[in-house]
């Protein structure tokens, strides 16, 4: 059983095609997707129409219920972009994603944690960059939740944990779209993958038990970086382009 794992692609169509090629390779079982798909100034519209030919199960991240929820005269410009950018059909589409996805009796799906799609699992967000938080503060943050295996998204961090005192593993795959961001809630700070690769994961059971891939994909960042700063986000450019955030160089 081999289930390919993909998150945050946020609108980059570039990144996304490459993983397609590179899953036309590895040919998992499933692929799934933990959201956050379209909010970019990038190529909104060309990734939900790539997204509505996969069916894949869906979960909605915290920009993708932004999309659904908010009127676009409240919402931040990259979701607002995004929003006008989408057309009829795929903006229903975004509508069919779900809060949380159970996919087996093993392997449960959110966004950011089981209880809120805008909350940091795998990194603990004090001070000014994200860090891997302690076993304590995970376990509490799984409110409860037994799934053997947990995935979530939502930090671009990609990350495969294990907790020592229940034998669960909680895995992130990173972000497909947008590896380096700067986050103002609830605390100001920096994410960053160190790298512009496009990222996604592979978990493959075998004789009962489950091996984690990070898959980490080259493509053409230098055309989202351009894409990005052509709509006016020199920030976003320079996140694409480096895989840190900050001026370009």
């Amino acid at each position: 059983m081999k289930v390919a794992v993909v998150s945050d692609i946020h609108g980059n169509v570039l990144a996304l095609e490459a993983v397609l090629e590179d899953l036309r390779r590895e040919a998992p079982d499933m692929v799934v997707n933990l959201g956050d798909c379209v909010s970019a100034p990038l190529w909104p519209e060309e990734t939900a129409a790539i997204l509505r030919e996969t069916a894949w199960p869906t979960v909605r991240g915290n920009h993708d219920r932004f999309l659904i929820e908010d009127p676009i005269e409240n919402m931040k410009w990259t979701d607002a972009f995004a929003a006008r950018s989408l057309s009829p059909e795929s903006h229903e589409w975004l509508k069919t994603s779900q809060t949380e996805i159970r996919l087996s009796d093993e392997i449960y799906l959110c966004h950011g944690t089981p209880d809120n799609d805008d909350r940091y699992l795998t990194e603990k967000n004090e001070g000014p960059k994200g860090h891997l938080p302690d076993e304590e503060t995970l376990v509490a943050e799984l409110k409860g939740e037994k799934a053997a295996i947990i995935c979530c998204g939502h930090t671009h961090i990609p990350r495969v944990v294990r907790l020592p005192s229940t034998g669960q593993i909680i895995l992130n795959p990173g972000s497909v779209g947008f590896p380096s961001y700067d986050e103002n809630h609830p605390l100001r700070q920096k994410m960053a993958a160190g790298s512009p690769h496009a990222r996604y994961a592979v978990m493959t059971k075998s004789t009962g038990n489950w091996t984690f891939e990070d898959k980490i994909i080259e493509y053409d960042w230098d055309a989202a970086s351009r894409e990005a700063a052509k709509h006016g986000r020199p920030m976003w450019a320079a996140g694409l382009k480096h895989g840190f955030f900050g001026p370009l160089s």
